[in-house]
């Protein structure tokens, strides 16, 4: 069963080994704990953390939860949820950033896991839409935001600027 559950201590070994592993840049996914130590890591869950609270922001950043996306007890995904937009994340990266490790793409898991958030976090967002940022030269990505009901808003030279209402069509 699929469960999106936010970083916490409780998972704090299986969150490590997943999170040292993403690259530090993938496709615009940016991690800025790629082959973290352990030792280092106790902090880095304890900043994404208070993050999500608002707290220990760095200068321009907003409040953002980062959530683990599991198939069972297995971490497939995790997904950065910003909870309201600056100027720059207007024109930039939007509400929502998403990976998905390797061994579980094209099975469905970005599609399910990108439904779950939002459903989590439809009331917490001010605007009607859903922003979001894919690279061109990633049409997988790109199809798991239209295939939730998301439209390309608008091109850059190498980006989609995608918007997914946050009321969907019945």
């Amino acid at each position: 069963m699929l469960t999106l559950r936010p970083a916490n201590f409780d998972d704090i070994e299986q969150e490590y080994l997943f999170v040292k592993n993403i690259p530090s840049d993938e496709n615009g996914y940016i991690n800025e704990w790629h082959g973290i130590s352990r030792r280092k890591f106790d902090k880095a869950l304890s900043t994404m953390i208070a993050q999500s609270e608002g707290r220990e922001l760095p200068e321009g950043y907003v409040p953002a939860t980062y959530y683990f996306l599991w198939d069972n007890d297995t971490i497939v995904g995790q997904f950065h949820f910003r909870h309201y937009l600056s100027k720059s994340l207007i024109s930039g990266a939007g509400h929502i950033g998403y990976y998905i490790a390797p061994a579980y793409r094209r099975k469905g898991f970005a599609s399910a896991g990108l439904k779950l958030l939002i459903d989590t976090v439809r009331d917490r967002i001010l605007e009607d839409e859903f922003y979001l940022r894919v690279n061109m030269d990633n049409p997988a990505s790109l199809k798991v935001m239209l295939k939730n009901g998301g439209y390309v808003h608008h091109e850059g030279c190498d980006k989609y600027y995608v918007r997914i209402p946050k009321e969907t069509k019945k």
